[in-house]
């Protein structure tokens, strides 16, 4: 029988199965939760006031949109409707020159989609230098 120094030697040990788990959880919290760069594939040109850094004399082409969400390509009609029949519209109205300044004129009541489509189409033909016509508003009317 021994008595005295028959201590039983306990090993210590450190589980980190738990503080795994506490990682992973908060890492896919903060990957959930992210917010995601989200690329577009036309870059707009706002409109401002000054006119200073603008080329005046560069012609500039007109895409209307009226408020039913017919299309005009500078003073002609777009017979039919979809992003096809209006980017053979643009490339016979501009020859293949997809450098030039491209301004979309759209009715208040036009459908966003009409404006979006016509985005879409000047986009896939490589139209960088876009704008949107806009009427500015007076101070004194009524909105």
């Amino acid at each position: 029988m021994h008595i005295g120094n028959d201590r039983r030697r306990d090993e210590f040990e450190i589980n980190i199965v738990p503080l795994i788990d506490v990682l992973l959880t908060l890492l896919m919290f903060f990957v959930l939760t992210s917010t995601f760069i989200q690329h577009s594939r036309m870059q707009v040109t706002l409109p401002d006031a000054s006119v200073h850094d603008r080329d005046i004399n560069a012609p500039t082409l007109v895409v209307m949109v009226d408020r039913e969400g017919h299309y005009w390509v500078g003073s002609d009609a777009v017979p039919g409707a979809g992003v096809e029949v209006l980017k053979q519209a643009i490339e016979q109205a501009t020859n293949g020159e997809h450098d030039r300044p491209v301004t979309i004129r759209a009715d208040a009541q036009a459908s966003h989609q009409s404006v979006v489509t016509a985005m879409d189409a000047l986009g896939q033909l490589g139209f960088t230098q876009l704008s949107i016509a806009t009427t500015p508003t007076h101070p004194g009317a009524a909105q």
